[in-house]
């Protein structure tokens, strides 16, 4: 929301200034859920659940159910995809035709985290220990020394799919890297920062109790695997085919006095996931049909099936347009991306007063001044970005000035200090309108990252504004 001063300058103000008494206890209300979202989706795949429950909850129906026409496709049908159980996809019908547009809101539902390798359980230095290969972008030194959790699945030989989740219940045990200790540090201090810890230095410590059996070679390694068989029915064997992260144990929380942010792992980009999820579920008979996707693999560069360079979500809306044009070319589906209008909802860095240098103050985001509208991401000169265009800007900030969203714009950092990318360009490859609009994060990519309960409340009306236009 821009202020006019003299009719002249443009001021962004704080959004706790201008909001309204009434919508404070909406915004607090948001917020908690979000926090109970994020405490039960610290994967993909427990997002995906997540975001499926409230679907049906809200009278959402399987795709399914209309492609097989046991429910007939009309404008206000609700449409839910689970997409191998990593991705998904919302949609509520429009009046218009798909080969119209859409209004969409993409986010991703993956977050920076440890995976174990797929061989990972060893015994060294009276301690049996994991394996791990990071995710994404992480500072590998912010993950020794804090308390991990294990999320994931494990497949067995018959088929049976075994759930991991230890660490999440305040009686569970918790799971550590161990970090070198200051007294015998000069070697590690005198290293760069990125080289300090190494990536094969990730290693999770799970045990040190021996199994008492003096014939049994590493008898410690053996005693995890009796404990795994015992309490989940997993087998060594069976971490080849699984799939088990670790991420940070700790539950989202309340941060700063007045209560005003929220501290948790993953809000990039689960606060625009969960914002969005909101939205989509507000809408009812939309002109154009409306899309929250949720996708995977975007910190890794948005490859794989599940990840938005695959074409699962372009195979979704050509069974739709063939419910009701069995003459289908591959123009309508062409058309239908072309003409569709995109909110590629990502997080980016909000102004640190602890690391003012790394940014222009004058274009970068700041915590509680709104939701964060970014005309171009890529790094130094624009490189790999979607640079959207003036018209579309114009058409997003009139939406929101009338919607009294609280609103900024900014950018990722200096010029040549570094950047950074969004799914944007993917579905701007198709010819849609995208433009970037999340929420400004500090400490984006750590264990626990920032994000303003305002900008939050902002991102939710905005999407939800755009989805119902």
């Amino acid at each position: 929301m821009v202020s006019l001063t003299l009719n002249l300058g443009f001021e962004f103000k704080n959004g706790w200034k201008c909001i309204e008494e009434k919508e404070k206890e909406d915004l607090e209300q948001l917020n908690k859920r979000y926090i109970e979202f994020l405490n039960n989706g610290k994967t993909e795949r427990e997002c995906v659940k997540e975001i499926i429950k409230a679907a049906e909850e809200n009278g959402f129906v399987h795709i399914d159910q209309f492609l097989s026409k046991k429910k007939k496709l009309v404008q206000g049908s609700k449409i839910y995809v689970n997409y191998k159980e990593k991705s998904a996809v919302l949609m509520v019908m429009g009046s218009e035709p798909l080969e119209k547009g859409m209004n969409i809101v993409g986010s991703h539902i993956d977050s920076p985290r440890l995976d174990l390798k797929q061989y990972p359980l060893y015994e060294d230095g009276n301690m049996a220990l994991l394996k791990t290969h990071y995710y994404g972008g992480i500072k590998k030194y912010q993950w020794t020394a804090i308390p991990l959790a294990l999320h994931g699945i494990v497949i067995k030989n018959s088929g049976e799919k075994i759930e991991i989740n230890i660490g999440k219940d305040k009686d569970d045990p918790v799971f550590y890297i161990s970090d070198l200790l200051p007294h015998l540090s000069k070697n590690q201090n005198e290293k760069k920062l990125a080289e300090a810890i190494t990536g094969e230095g990730l290693n999770i410590i799970i045990g040190s109790i021996p199994f008492n059996d003096k014939d049994i070679k590493d008898p410690i390694k053996y005693n995890v695997l009796k404990i795994l068989k015992e309490k989940y029915n997993i087998e060594e064997k069976d971490f080849l085919t699984a799939e088990i992260e670790a991420v940070p144990a700790i539950d989202a929380r309340e941060v700063g006095l007045d209560r005003s942010i929220i501290g948790s792992y993953g809000q990039d980009d689960r606060v625009c996931a969960y914002t969005s999820l909101e939205a989509i579920l507000q809408v009812k008979n939309p002109t154009n049909t409306a899309v929250a996707l949720f996708v995977d693999k975007e910190e890794v560069g948005s490859m794989g099936n599940t990840g938005m360079q695959s074409r699962f979500f372009e195979n979704i809306i050509a069974e739709l347009i063939a419910l009701k044009d069995e003459k289908l070319t591959d123009i309508k589906i062409r058309r239908s991306f072309g003409n569709s209008k995109v909110l590629s909802a990502d997080v980016s860095c909000a102004f640190d007063p602890n690391y003012p240098d790394v940014v222009d103050k004058r274009n970068v985001a700041y915590l509680g001044k709104g939701v964060l509208v970014c005309k171009y991401t890529g790094a130094r000169g624009k490189s790999g970005s979607n640079d959207a265009s003036a018209e579309f800007i114009h058409e997003i900030s009139k939406l929101f000035d009338e919607n009294e969203i609280v609103w900024q714009v900014g950018e990722l950092g200096k010029v040549d200090q570094g950047g950074g990318g969004t799914i944007a360009y993917i579905l701007a490859n198709c010819g849609a309108e995208v433009i970037d609009c999340g929420v400004p994060l500090l400490s984006m990519h750590a264990p626990v990252e920032l994000a303003s309960k305002m900008d939050i409340y902002m991102a939710y009306k905005a999407y939800k504004a755009f989805l119902k236009a």
